[in-house]
């Protein structure tokens, strides 16, 4: 099936007559999908009514300027449009991440992305395709842009991109996200020879707690935890639910004394919860936390740093909870 694109652009052609390039235009203007079209020296000649629409921007301040890539983008970056007119497409996966599979032969550009849309104050996620126009020589002559919105469907698939990755009570990443960020870490550890620390967080006496509780309760107590543990990593930490009432913290490029500060500022921020406990009025939810840290090498795997943290979590535990641990090699 023939695209808009192309249809448009076949019909003004420089090989066009008059008439059929008349109609073009006005094809265009009805068209329900947004449509702009830049000539040789990338000022807009061509700016439909839904172009306005998406925009915000009329066509009567657009036309013969080119201003129009200010109406997609707070910082300078061309459209498909300009890189097809100069002769930029190489550049394409550079300032387009998401390019279309299998992109359209004769100098033709598809990608999609999201646009600040500054004039119309709400970021979209657009898929666009430019198509030249050539002349008699072979020249480009004109390029036709058509714009598609896709942000209800990328959201939707950011949604269940979510629901894959993400825990549905605390909304923390879930054991898979956990499982496939720790592979990836250790692989860049490994690489750039950082170290990578972990944290295993446990909720003490916490099936004790869910039973005086109740579910609804046990898993109110959970959320405000989960909460406090996220209120403590940087930008590029990664907490997650790793099963029940236990939480994960993968810590990348931070050392075992960098880890250990972390943990325990996790444990005073959950032990300032104050989260009442019916069994023990006078006490309050605790956590005890084990620390490991581990300069990665091709003779070992990131099951082992998981090891160590489980066995200073354990530690933690028996020394009476509400504590954290390091391994023992570190700690004596």
């Amino acid at each position: 099936m023939t695209s808009p694109t192309t249809m448009v652009s076949r019909l003004i052609e420089s090989t066009a007559s008059p008439q059929e390039r008349g109609f073009a235009g006005q094809l265009m203007e009805m068209l329900a999908i947004p449509v702009f079209v830049l000539d040789s020296d990338a000022r807009v000649v061509i700016w439909n009514h839904a172009c306005e629409r998406l925009t915000g921007a009329s066509a009567g301040e657009i036309l013969g300027t080119g201003e129009h890539r200010r109406m997609f983008y707070e910082e300078p970056r061309p459209t498909l449009a300009d890189l097809v007119i100069q002769n930029r497409a190489d550049e394409v996966r550079h300032i387009y991440p998401r390019q279309v599979p299998g992109q359209p032969a004769g100098g033709s550009l598809s990608a999609e992305s999201w646009c600040d849309m500054p004039r119309a104050g709400r970021r979209r996620y657009l898929a666009a395709d430019a198509c030249p126009i050539f002349d008699e020589l072979g020249r480009i002559t004109a390029v036709v842009e058509t714009l598609r919105d896709l942000t209800d469907e990328k959201m939707a698939q950011i949604a269940l991109e979510q629901l894959a990755t993400r825990d549905g009570l605390t909304g923390l990443a879930n054991r898979r996200c956990f499982d496939d960020t720790l592979r990836a870490e250790w692989a860049r550890a490994l690489r750039q020879q950082q170290p990578l620390s972990l944290l295993m967080v446990d909720v003490d006496n916490f099936k004790a707690y869910n039973d005086a509780h109740g579910h609804l309760g046990g898993d109110e107590c959970l959320k405000r935890i989960a909460t406090a543990v996220a209120s403590e990593m940087r930008a590029n930490d990664l907490v997650a639910r790793y099963g029940g009432e236990e939480f994960a913290v993968i810590l990348p490029n931070q050392s075992l004394k960098g880890a250990a500060i972390v943990a325990e500022r996790i444990r005073c921020r959950v032990e300032q919860l104050q989260v009442p406990n019916l069994l023990a009025p006078m006490q309050h939810v605790t956590v005890s936390i084990g620390a490991a840290t581990a300069i990665a090498s091709k003779d070992t795997d990131a099951s082992q740093l998981v090891a160590i943290a489980d066995a200073a979590l354990y530690r933690a535990k028996h020394m009476g909870r509400n504590r954290i641990s390091l391994p023992i090699s570190e700690a004596a």
